[in-house]
């Protein structure tokens, strides 16, 4: 189903690491990312807040850092709410760079998805949830934009 699944793998004190997989309907990525208590507290917040932006708003959701200097992988959603109510998503993910043929690579994708403002809410209903520790998994799901 196409969307952005976040996923749960395990939690310490200091960090969260989520298994993400975004799907367009074609195409699919799963990477997984390191996030801190704090970042995903933060991002909940701006979530709440971007949902009553409904005339134009913008949300860049963010975890990790694009580039080998960086550890594991990383994502970045940029949710904009369009015409008729939509909100439209570019999404950006990276893998961990892995060493293939003497270099260091690692898998990306940037994907486009559409949800919509009943869908937001449920995500951030989840997505705090998840942050909290009382579920193990968040999901935005998209809507076909053809």
């Amino acid at each position: 189903m196409p969307g952005s699944r976040f996923g749960r793998q395990w939690i310490d004190e200091d960090m969260v690491e989520l298994e993400v997989e975004i799907c367009d309907g074609s195409s699919v990525f799963k990477n997984r990312i390191y996030v801190g208590h704090k970042q995903l507290r933060d991002a909940v917040a701006g979530l709440h807040t971007f949902k009553e932006h409904v005339y134009g708003g913008i949300f860049n959701l963010r975890f990790g850092e694009f580039g080998p200097e960086y550890a594991s992988g990383a994502f970045d959603a940029r949710l904009q709410f369009r015409r008729r109510g939509k909100i439209w998503l570019r999404v950006s993910a990276q893998s961990q760079f892995e060493r293939f043929d003497e270099k260091d690579f690692a898998g990306e994708a940037t994907l486009y998805l559409v949800s919509e403002p009943a869908l937001l809410d449920q995500f951030v209903h989840d997505f705090r949830a998840m942050s909290l520790g009382e579920s193990e998994q968040a999901a935005l799901q998209a809507i076909d934009w053809n």
